[in-house]
């Protein structure tokens, strides 16, 4: 989830699939984060199509790759879960 939009938990990670594979040009030079847009996948979750329309775009892949990184267990790693610990 990212402020009032929500995505199905493989299909963000389907993102950072694609995020974290297109952020090498060449082994010497890496592709910061914010100059690239997953927009142009062809294999791009369909969810995902109209965050591509928005102004805030960029900011919303980058907010839903970091989120898909923590190595928790999805049930715990979302903030309204309680008693995992």
């Amino acid at each position: 989830q990212d402020g009032d939009l929500k995505f199905p938990l493989e299909s963000v990670k389907k993102l950072k699939e694609l995020m974290d594979g297109n952020r090498h040009i060449n082994p010497r030079v890496m592709v910061p984060l914010g100059s690239y847009s997953p927009c142009q996948e062809k294999h791009l979750p369909e969810e995902f199509r109209p965050v591509c329309k928005r102004e805030d775009a960029s900011m919303i892949f980058r907010r839903l790759s970091l989120a898909a990184e923590d190595d928790l267990c999805e049930i715990c790693a979302n903030a309204a879960c309680a008693g995992c610990f």
